[in-house]
C-alpha cells in the first residue's frame, strides 16, 4: 500500500490560478481551483492507500473530505516543497497536485513490486504525478520546476539514481482558459466541469 500526497494551495481569489485571469475574474478562477481541488481529493479518497495527506499552503475549507491528514507546506521553491512532502513519508508514496481534476482512483492505484518510481507527464512539459518507493527528498531538490523541461529533467534525475521508472498516462494541467475548457469537456461529470459550465463561455466576454 501507498501514502497518497496532494500538494495544494487554499483556493483564495488572487492566490490560485492567476493565469486564468483574464478572462476569468480572480473570484471565478478561485472557484475553478476549488472545484479542481475537490475533484482531486475525491479521487484520492476513493483510491487504495494506507494514508492520505493534504500538503496545504493555507487553511482547509469545506471542500476537504474526511480521511485526510493536513500538514502545512514548507517554505522555499517548489522543488523544496515537494521534497519536504516526500521526506515526511516513511513508506512508498505517490504525489499529485490540484491541477488535474480529471484523475481517477484507478490512475492512483499503483504498486512498486517491479519498479522504483512512477512519473506522470503533463502536456505542458511538467509532471502531474510522482511516485517513489523510497521517498528520498534528494531526488527532487534542485530539479527546475515550472518549465517545459521539468518532466524530462525529473525523469533524468530518477534514471541517474538507478531507479526503474514506470510511466503514467500523459494528462493536461489546468493552467489557462484553453486548458480549463479542454479538461472540462473531457470530464464533464465532476465538480470542475459543472463549475466551468456554470461560469459560461469566456469567449463571449
Amino acid at each position: 500500500m501507498t501514502t497518497l500526497l496532494v500538494v495544494a494551495k487554499e483556493p483564495r481569489p488572487g492566490r490560485v490560478k492567476t493565469r486564468l485571469t483574464p478572462p476569468y475574474t480572480p473570484q471565478e478562477a478561485a472557484a475553478l481551483a476549488e472545484a479542481a481541488l475537490a475533484d482531486t481529493l475525491d479521487a484520492v479518497a476513493a483510491a487504495p492507500a494506507t494514508r492520505r495527506v493534504l500538503v496545504l499552503d493555507g487553511r482547509p475549507g469545506p471542500w476537504l473530505p474526511p480521511g485526510f491528514d493536513v500538514v502545512p507546506q514548507c517554505g522555499g521553491g517548489l522543488d523544496e516543497r515537494l521534497a519536504a512532502a516526500f521526506a515526511a513519508c516513511g513508506e512508498p508514496a505517490l504525489l499529485v497536485g490540484m491541477d488535474t481534476p480529471q484523475i481517477t482512483p484507478s490512475l492512483l492505484t499503483v504498486d512498486f513490486e517491479d519498479c522504483d518510481a512512477y512519473l506522470g507527464p503533463a502536456e505542458d512539459g511538467g509532471f502531474w504525478a510522482l511516485g517513489l518507493a523510497d521517498p528520498d527528498p534528494a531526488l527532487l531538490r534542485g530539479v527546475p520546476m515550472s518549465t517545459a523541461r521539468t518532466g524530462a529533467l525529473q525523469h533524468e534525475r530518477l534514471l541517474a539514481a538507478g531507479l526503474r521508472v514506470r510511466g503514467l498516462p500523459r494528462l493536461r494541467d489546468v493552467d489557462t482558459a484553453a486548458d480549463a475548457a479542454a479538461v472540462a469537456t473531457a470530464t464533464p461529470r465532476g465538480r470542475f466541469g459543472a463549475r466551468f459550465r456554470a461560469l459560461g463561455e469566456v469567449g463571449a466576454r
